[in-house]
Formats: C-alpha cells, structure tokens, sequence
C-alpha cells in the first residue's frame, strides 16, 4: 500500500493506493460509527457486500442505498431521496457517507455529506479509473443542473480516499479509457517527463499491466494533490486542472449527459483547448499533435468525431456561458505555452472561438 498526503492544515487527509484495500485498508478508523454507503446499481453488486463486511468488522452500523448507474443520478432529484436514506439510517454529524463508486457515486455521495446536518464525516472508494485519480481526490462534490454540469456543489473533502486498484479489474473497457483522459491531462498542465512515460508505456498501460497502473494512479494522485494543497478552493492555480473541461462538459450537456462519457468529452474539450493553445498561446503543433495522437491512440475521441463535430455551436456557446469558470458570459480557458506549462483564465475572442470549433 502506498499512501499519499492531501496537505490541507486541519482538513488534511491521506490516499491510500494499492491492492485488497476494501478488505484491508481501514485502519486508523473509529470503531462503532453508523455509516451509509451509497453506491450505484453497477458497483454495489460487485462490491457493496465487501465494503459493508469490512465496515461492520469495525463494529459500524451500516446502511445501504444504491442509485441507478448513470450521469443522469448526479440531479437535485436524486439528490432529495438520498437526504430522507440518511434520516431513516440514524445518521448523525459523526457519521459517515461512504462513497463507493466512480465520479458520479463521489460528486454525489460527496454533496451529500457536505449538505446533510451541515456536514458529516466523508470516505470516498473510488472504483473507477478516472474517479481514482481525479474526482475522489480535492474536495469537489455537486450535482447536475439541465442548464450545466456541476452547478451545485461545495468544496468538501473527506476524511479518506481509499484506492482499491482491484476494482479496476471489473471495471469496463469504454470506462476504463474514459477516465485515461485525466491521466493525459496531468502531463499537458504539470508532468512533460509524465507524458512522455504515457506514450512511450501506452500499450502496457492498455493493458491495465499492474506496474504500470500502480504507478500512473499515484503520479495523477500525487500531481491532483500539490496543486490542491497550494490552492483548494480554486482561486488561482487550481484552475489548470480544468484543461479541456470548458468545452468538454458544454458537449456532455448539449448531447445529453448520457450520450458521451466524462472523459471522451474532456478529451475531445482538450482537443479544442489545443486549437486554441496553438492559436493564441503560440503552443508549438507538433507538440500539439503528439496530445492528439495519444489520445487518439488510447481510443479517445477527437473534435471531428462525427457526433461531436454535428453538435450545434451555438447550443455549445451557450453551455459553455453558464460554466463555472465563465465571467459576466465569457468563458475562460486553460491553454498550453508547452508540454506541462499551462495558463488558465485566458480570454479568447467570439470569432477565435467558433473558428477553433469549425476547424477540420
């Protein structure tokens, strides 16, 4: 087990990476705690029994909700029903949700524990590869809106991410991929030496080789965690870690949050970002070129994919206005000088925008 340290003063925590942790990795936890695990209707059957045993061997009192898999559970709808679980679980402000899933279960179960009783106690059990290294780690938690992704949330973190590489094993191909778009992510903004280790191990790293996953999972975690720790509520550097995410989460909600995973969107957004990098930031294109052609190697989908390409601009200018990051209407971008050199809140220009959306 390798254990990584989230250096927030009081709100500090550790990430505990490795192998059997949803067995074996609960030390160093209060004995007799009521807890509500919520999971989804894909994850609780492989793992909602094992998580629950190891819990109740501390002598826990613990419940059970599952959500249907899916974007569409991270909703203000979804949301109500768990508050009523939690009341009929005894739950009170020393207990604990434990968040057993991918981004989804994490955001959700994560807003919940953060609004509930003004707060309760926090575990995320990442169980997707992209919940691994990215959204089980920071203290993000919120739900959809129709108009937006994350547009309720708090910072929130938890008292520990416990990171069972075993789940990956089950974990689907398309998923799988998917979340590889946050680990390309961390060498474009932070880690050139990183990205040059993915290209070069990108087969291995196909073929989940546990070496090689091993150590990209705490490389992403490590990276996730010092830009969270000088900077936690995303008032400055924080920003960066939004590389392709503007116009990636604008495609999630304009062809229906079900239609595309939250990485292919990201990768496709990163795609964009790029255009953009090269356009006003003098990005060098063939570096430029060396991110798209990873992604793509990986299986990730670019800008020209037909179903991303036919998208409406204007529905997808729209989406990106009501995004976090935008300022009385504009969007604000993270854009890349270099390979893991980056510069966020960037200002493009309406014409440059579309321009950059309609190349081929």
């Amino acid at each position: 087990m390798k254990t990584l340290q989230v250096g927030l003063g009081s709100r500090s925590y550790g990430i505990r990476i490795g192998r059997g942790l949803l067995e074996s990795g609960w030390s160093g936890l209060p004995e007799n705690k009521r807890a509500l695990i919520i999971s989804d209707s894909n994850v609780d059957p492989l793992y909602g029994d094992r998580c629950q045993d190891a819990l109740s061997a501390l002598g826990w009192q613990v419940s059970r909700e599952v959500v249907p898999a899916g974007e569409n559970s991270k909703s203000i709808q979804c949301l109500a029903g768990l508050y009523e679980r939690a009341v009929e679980a005894g739950l009170d402000r020393s207990s604990y949700i434990v968040a057993l899933g991918g981004g989804v279960v994490g955001d959700l179960a994560g807003f919940l524990a953060a609004s509930f009783l003004r707060g309760v106690r926090l575990i995320q059990v990442p169980t997707s590869l992209l919940a691994l290294v990215d959204s089980s780690v920071g203290g993000k938690t919120g739900v959809n809106l129709p108009q937006g992704k994350n547009l309720v949330g708090s910072f929130y973190q938890p008292d520990l991410v416990l990171a069972d590489l075993a789940c990956l094993d089950t974990l689907p191909p398309r998923e799988y991929v998917s979340g590889l778009a946050e680990v390309v992510k961390y060498g474009v903004i932070w880690d050139a030496a990183m990205f040059g280790r993915l290209e070069k191990e990108r087969q291995a790293l196909l073929d989940r080789d546990d070496d090689v996953l091993s150590a990209v999972v705490a490389r992403s975690c490590e990276i996730k965690a010092e830009v969270v720790s000088v900077d936690e509520r995303e008032s400055g550097v924080r920003a960066i870690l939004n590389f392709g995410h503007t116009l990636g989460h604008a495609i999630e909600a304009v062809a229906g949050y079900e239609r595309w995973l939250h990485g292919e969107a990201v990768a496709a957004g990163a795609d964009y970002a790029l255009r953009l990098s090269v356009s006003q930031k003098g990005m060098a294109a063939a570096e430029a070129e060396r991110v798209r052609a990873l992604q793509a190697q990986l299986g990730l989908p670019r800008m020209t994919h037909p179903d991303i390409a036919g998208l409406p601009w204007d529905a997808l200018r729209r989406a990106m206005g009501t995004d976090k990051k935008t300022v009385a209407g504009t969007p604000r971008f993270v854009l890349a000088e270099k390979l893991g050199a980056v510069n966020f809140g960037c200002e493009v220009s309406e014409e440059d925008l579309e321009r950059a959306f309609r190349e081929g």
